[in-house]
């Protein structure tokens, strides 16, 4: 009996601690909760964004077994033998740019640095060693250090958000760089999580599928992912989730977010294609969220879908949180991008990958 209450003192403790603590994020009013059944993808009843069409957030078996998979039968080689190489950021060499020059630097999972029509853009920054209120639960980061501290960042003139998950909004990072940047762009929810985390309100702006923002040179483009949302126990899809468009006057960068493949993607190109370069979801992939992430064939299609001259292959290569192996996405992406003829670029950590100059295509994860 003592163990048994010691046990859910424990228990009562933990959840007390990640209910109290800022990482989870705060909560909408009811009047924003009101602005967001206007949108056309939220279901007022149950207080929830949907997706396009109907997706499962588990497709095969339970999640008491996806889990126990997951912490006992991970592959061999779940993660790397030791750091991944990385090639160590300038901050004075990013302000080294042009207005014609496009050059985007991925940073490892989704945060990346796109610097087009002279602005920075930084998307989804996860720039932090450890994830979420309970860092010991989380999957550990590959690399110790990063290719740039968030810290020695310069200026940014934008932050996109696609989703509220901590391996992509990030509480530590967030708290780091607010104030070196012009404005934070999300998806409706995400607002109240910023605002809780000191970010003013003024420097905020949240979008729905098809809203678009003007920045001098640039067009930003909210549109549509497959995924799902939450931070909590209690906030499952209490915010949406989305892809981007940045659009300037003669390049076009496109940004998957997380999201299961669909028929998004064709519109998508249709619409505002077709793109110099798509940063693709390209890992964490497993049968069980087979409509929630992509396999990394499914992620060369939808780079050929939102016809993107150039794919670049993230959400890999910083945290394991699937149970295949660290750079089996990347390896079966290449082989699928040569049998489909589509153009891929796989820099290191940290290595600038600039339009109109070589592109790198070492193997270097293997």
């Amino acid at each position: 009996m003592a163990s048994s209450g010691m046990i859910g003192v424990v228990l009562l403790a933990a959840i007390s601690f990640i209910g109290l603590s800022p990482q989870l994020g705060g909560k909408p009013t009811k009047a924003e909760r009101q602005t967001y059944a206007k949108s056309g993808h939220y279901n007022e009843k149950e207080e929830e964004f949907v997706n396009l069409i109907p997706t499962r957030e588990l497709t095969a078996g339970s999640m008491p077994a996806v889990m126990w998979k997951f912490l006992f039968r991970k592959s061999p080689q779940a993660a790397p033998p030791g750091p991944l190489p990385t090639q160590p950021l300038d901050s004075l060499a990013i302000t080294q740019k042009t207005p014609e020059m496009v050059r985007v630097t991925w940073f490892g999972h989704s945060a990346s640095l796109v610097e087009i029509a002279g602005q920075n853009i930084l998307l989804d920054p996860m720039l932090s060693i450890k994830m979420g209120p309970v860092s010991w639960a989380a999957p550990k980061r590959y690399n110790r250090s990063l290719a740039i501290a968030p810290e020695k960042l310069p200026p940014i003139a934008a932050v996109l958000i696609s989703h509220d998950h901590y391996d992509h909004l990030d509480y530590e990072t967030i708290r780091k760089i607010k104030d070196k940047v012009g404005h934070f762009y999300v998806p409706l929810g995400i607002g109240p999580h910023l605002r809780r985390w000191g970010v003013p309100a003024a420097r905020i702006t949240e979008m729905s599928w098809g809203d678009s923002a003007k920045i001098p040179g640039l067009t930003l483009r909210c549109t549509p992912s497959r995924h799902f949302s939450g931070r909590g126990l209690g906030n499952r899809n209490s915010t949406l989730w989305c892809s981007w468009v940045m659009q300037a006057t003669a390049k076009r960068v496109f940004y998957t977010g997380d999201g299961g493949y669909g028929p998004h993607f064709a519109a998508i190109g249709r619409q505002y294609g077709p793109f110099d370069l798509a940063l693709v979801e390209c890992g964490q992939y497993n049968e069980s969220w087979a409509e929630i992430h992509m396999k990394p064939e499914q992620s060369v299609q939808a780079a050929r879908d939102v016809r993107a001259a150039v794919m670049l292959p993230v959400h890999w290569g910083a945290f394991t949180e699937s149970l295949h192996a660290w750079n089996e996405p990347v390896t079966r992406a290449t082989a699928e991008a040569a049998r489909l003829g589509q153009v891929i670029t796989t820099p290191h950590l940290g290595e600038p990958v600039t339009l109109g100059a070589a592109l790198p295509q070492t193997r270097w994860w293997e």
